[in-house]
């Protein structure tokens, strides 16, 4: 009898999915120091977003002590601008290392396990959800009616992955880590690969993927999918294997921000689109990306994705806002 439940409890959430208005306006961004001011929420509810994606770094945790963890989490979420905007928009989140709980940790962190439930508890997932009882916090929502449909795909880029390996010698300009060419080496997990595969056949006019770090730009030495060049690989592959159609990457970690473009992969370009910082700065300077289209920025910004749901395929455009809302890097795409 549980199990007939449980079918059709699935079964209305679909149909309800069905009926959902489209969705216009996705907003999102990444790297929120609790401890700090964070006016750009103010900017963020006056563009009316039906989505807001919080792709990491939503607090800077850095701990081991769960009940320190617990009350930064309870301090952000505490925030006048960010209640308001959870009051108006439905809110969906992934998390990278320092909400995750230490700097550039991965599967070597020790209390992954508890910090899981402690972002679940900060997302409001029922005390009896599958991600409760499942590894890692990855999972994947749908929302809007038939031909309209946008699927979100939440990564999670922490619980599995391999340890970072050292570069033999860190180059000017570039970050610490190198590329690990070991076939152990890992970023999903065997499970959450068979989830994503199965997931990436979804029915799905708009998929929108978030990864905290960034698929796209590869070779800055700081942390990307560029380091787990096998992994990185296999996530191309997996998009051409199930003729995934319509996707954009969502994409934060960097205290900057940019859009890359990869063409020649898929059928179509694959834009990943990069917001970081929400409320920190970082000082302008040059790091290798040929993906990149027009330059970074690096003041506090957040980004948007625009559907224009009205011609013949999909029309995305993609921007970065700066602190008042002002769009400062913009690109556009028709997906198929």
């Amino acid at each position: 009898m549980k199990r007939l439940t449980l079918i059709l409890c699935f079964f209305h959430v679909a149909i309800i999915a069905q009926g959902q208005e489209p969705v216009q306006t996705i907003a999102f961004g990444s790297c929120l120091k609790e401890s700090r001011p964070q006016p750009i929420w103010e900017s963020v509810i006056a563009t009316n977003p039906n989505v807001f994606v919080l792709l990491g770094d939503n607090i800077y945790g850095d701990t081991r002590d769960m009940a320190k963890l617990k009350a930064k989490w309870h301090v952000f979420e505490e925030k006048p601008g960010f209640r308001k905007l959870r009051e108006n928009c439905r809110i969906l989140g992934i998390w990278d290392d320092h909400d995750y709980g230490e700097n550039d940790a991965g599967i070597e962190y020790p209390k992954k396990i508890e910090s899981q439930q402690i972002f679940l508890d900060f997302l409001g997932e029922p005390k009896d959800s599958i991600r409760r009882k499942t590894p890692g916090t990855y999972d994947a929502v749908t929302i809007g009616p038939k031909g309209k449909r946008v699927q979100f795909i939440l990564l999670d880029t922490r619980y599995f992955r391999t340890a970072l390996k050292r570069a033999p010698k860190r180059e000017k300009g570039k970050g610490p880590y190198g590329p690990d060419e070991s076939d152990k080496a890992e970023v999903l997990g065997e499970a959450q690969w068979r989830w994503l595969e199965k997931t990436l056949r979804e029915p799905a006019e708009v998929r929108i993927i978030a990864s905290s770090i960034q698929v796209v730009s590869t070779t800055h030495g700081w942390e990307t999918w560029g380091n787990f060049p096998k992994e990185r690989g296999r996530f191309l592959e997996l998009l051409k294997k199930t003729k995934a159609n319509g996707v954009i990457i969502l994409s934060g970690d960097r205290h900057s921000a940019e859009i890359s473009k990869l063409d020649e992969t898929l059928p179509y370009p694959l834009f990943d689109v990069t917001s970081s910082a929400m409320n920190q700065t970082q000082k302008p300077g040059k790091e290798e990306n040929p993906h990149r289209v027009s330059d970074r920025y690096f003041r506090e910004n957040f980004g948007v994705l625009k559907i224009n749901w009205s011609t013949s395929a999909p029309r995305v455009t993609m921007e970065i806002r700066d602190l008042v809302g002002k769009v400062v890097r913009t690109a556009q795409v028709d997906l198929p």
